[in-house]
Formats: C-alpha cells, sequence, structure tokens
C-alpha cells in the first residue's frame, strides 16, 4: 500500500493532486504546526496583470496544530468568490463550476481552515478529477517524535509498504530509516507537465487548481497525470 501525507493547503496546485493520484491513501497532516505565509491558507491565480494572491484570513500562531487554526470572520468569501468570477468568467468552462464556487464561498460559513482545506481537496479530487485515493487524517493513527521520526512512525503506523513524498521534504527525510524499516521511498518529480490554454500570459504552472478546471474542464487530469501515459506510448 503506497501512503502520501501532507499538511492541507488552501485550493493547492495541480503537483497537490498529481500526488493524491499516486496513493493508495492520503493523510492530512494538519496534527503538525500551522507555518505562516505558506501555502496552508493562500494560493495564487492567474489574472490579466499577473498572480494574485487569495488569502484566508485566520487567527493563531505557528505554535498552534494545523487544525487548531481559526478564520478571522469578514467578507473573505465573498471577495475570493469575486475574483474568481472576475478573472475567469470568460475561461471555457468556469460556468461548469459555478455552482460548486458559490456553494463554498458564498452558501456556507467556514470556521476551522482544516475543514475548509480537506473539504475544497476531497471534493475536487474525487468529484472534478475522478481520484479514487482514500483519504484520512494522520490524527487517526498513532505517532510519536517530531519532524523525520515522527513521520516515519506514522508510515509504520498506517502499515505502508511505500511512502510517496514532494520533493521539498529531502531536507529533512532520512531515507536510510525508510530502507531500515523496509519501505520503499519515492520522491514526487513535478516536471514536465504540458501547458495548457490560459486565459493570461506568460504561461503559469504555479497556479490553484481552480485555474486548471476553469480552462481544461473534464480534461484536466490529462495535464496533470494523463500526459505520461501518453510519454511513454511514443
Amino acid at each position: 500500500m503506497k501512503l502520501a501525507v501532507l499538511q492541507s493547503n488552501y485550493i493547492p496546485w495541480k503537483g497537490y493532486f498529481d500526488i493524491i493520484h499516486n496513493v493508495d491513501l492520503f493523510l492530512f497532516y494538519d496534527e503538525v504546526s500551522y507555518t505562516k505565509n505558506d501555502w496552508r491558507n493562500r494560493n495564487q491565480i492567474l489574472t490579466e496583470k499577473g498572480k494574485q494572491w487569495l488569502t484566508v484570513p485566520v487567527h493563531g500562531s505557528t505554535t498552534l496544530p494545523i487544525q487548531n487554526i481559526q478564520i478571522v470572520e469578514g467578507r473573505w468569501q465573498r471577495q475570493h468568490y469575486q475574483a474568481l468570477v472576475t478573472n475567469y468568467a470568460k475561461a471555457p468552462f468556469f460556468a461548469q463550476y459555478r455552482d460548486f464556487i458559490e456553494d463554498i464561498y458564498l452558501n456556507r460559513k467556514w470556521k476551522s481552515l482544516s475543514d475548509l482545506n480537506q473539504t475544497l481537496i476531497q471534493k475536487i479530487s474525487r468529484d472534478f478529477l475522478g481520484i479514487r485515493t482514500e483519504f484520512g487524517r494522520s490524527s487517526d493513527y498513532s505517532s510519536s517524535g517530531s519532524g523525520h521520526q515522527k513521520l516515519l512512525s506514522l508510515v509504520k503506523a498506517v502499515g505502508a509498504d511505500s511512502y510517496l513524498s514532494g520533493p521539498a521534504a529531502r531536507e529533512y527525510i532520512h531515507s536510510d530509516d525508510y530502507e531500515e524499516a523496509g519501505i520503499q521511498l519515492e520522491w514526487m518529480d513535478y516536471s514536465g507537465y504540458p501547458e495548457y490554454n490560459q486565459l493570461f500570459q506568460p504561461f503559469q504552472h504555479q497556479v490553484s487548481i481552480l485555474d486548471l478546471l476553469f480552462n481544461t474542464g473534464e480534461r484536466a487530469s490529462e495535464y496533470i497525470w494523463g500526459w505520461r501515459s501518453k510519454t511513454q506510448a511514443i
């Protein structure tokens, strides 16, 4: 069984969903400390003037786990909705997802950042990208230690024989410990993603998954993982 463990991010980029698609079980690692100025509560969309941040205002500090971070009440939901409408209304598949974003931003009130992120990620994965990976939370399993040791103990507790990690974790993961535990350690490769027709130029890979959905619709998965099988067939 192949496992991936990541902190929840706000409307993350396509690479995040690529990892989810490539494993059997994906765990949200929201029991670890919240990090400011990171992807936990913000992401970027593409506009006529370039990339623009959409940021969810939150209470809390780096001493709190992500799952305990509360959202500041205010107009951010309507502002994010309006930003999406303003910049993507002319995208070819925007209308297909309008009910979805209206439900998220206009019909609900969010208090927990973790709940918001996890709801968005699971909804997009299952309903729009056809991902069948099982989701869970790391807090549902027993783990101990900190950093590398905590993550490794979690992988062991799950009973995974393979672990897929994002490349940034090379800074703290000790591959020898995985080998000693009989767990195959794999590293995600984000290179090679094909470009698609965006509304604005120059092309930008590092934007929210919403940009891909609004511009490619049901073909979105082809630009995340589907292209690999075509490349291998050549």
